[in-house]
């Protein structure tokens, strides 16, 4: 059955399950992940390194919930050199269960195939930008949330890595700006945590934990108390 499409708003803050391995996503209860998170994201990635074949569907299990499929590339925090042909195959295997697809803006010239089949299919995309050595000029910023929205994405995604405080409310500052596109931003490393709740509560519309045992990004905390958290306004101290 096709997943339902998604709809974001930052008066709904979503929170993102994310699994770091194929153990993690097949010992998951469909209990567990509705305690957890409102999406569950599967990274395709991490899966082919864990011996998942294109024809195979371990996440069937909980397809009861909104599949955000991601098939990331190196450069940007995946696990493996995938080219853009093999990460093209994956998501052309995975468009039946779609809710929504990311696509790093970077990648957008070669991955254009899959996502004019993306929109063929009316199936949402995610226009991610992954920055590990820091926070960049917001400028910057601006200039691929505006790549995003003209590209047809449904949300624009910022992830940094933060070094102090003063970047932090850089980054709340950036998601509390008005934007044609929805936005996502979450910082990485020490500052990770406080930063996706405040980022939650200034708007962002994707908040991403993990589920399981291994995080998918630096400083990532589990979804379920990343949820509790954003739902109760505990901001953690910096």
């Amino acid at each position: 059955m096709p997943q339902p499409i998604l709809s974001f708003s930052s008066h709904r803050p979503l929170v993102v399950g994310s699994f770091g391995s194929m153990a993690d996503l097949l010992d998951c209860t469909p209990e567990h992940a509705n305690a957890s998170c409102e999406v569950v994201e599967i990274r395709l990635d991490i899966l082919y390194r864990d011996g998942w074949k294109l024809s195979e569907k371990p996440w069937a299990h909980l397809a009861h919930k909104p599949l955000l499929f991601t098939a990331r590339c190196q450069s940007e925090g995946g696990v493996m050199s995938l080219d853009a042909a093999a990460r093209a195959e994956m998501i052309k295997a995975v468009c039946e269960e779609a809710a929504a697809v990311d696509v790093e803006i970077a990648s957008m010239h070669e991955m254009r195939d899959s996502l004019a089949l993306l929109a063929q299919r009316s199936i949402p995309w995610v226009a991610s930008s992954h920055h590990f050595a820091g926070l960049p000029a917001m400028e910057i910023w601006r200039e691929l949330r505006d790549r995003a929205w003209t590209g047809g994405a449904c949300v624009a995604k910022f992830a940094a890595t933060l070094h102090d405080a003063s970047e932090l409310q850089v980054l709340e500052s950036f998601q509390s700006e008005a934007a044609d596109i929805s936005v996502s931003t979450m910082g990485m490393g020490e500052l990770a945590p406080a930063s996706r709740v405040r980022c939650a509560i200034a708007g962002s519309v994707l908040n991403y934990g993990f589920i399981g045992q291994a995080p998918t990004a630096p400083g990532q905390w589990p979804a379920a108390a990343l949820r509790a958290a954003i739902h109760e306004k505990k901001i953690p101290s910096l």
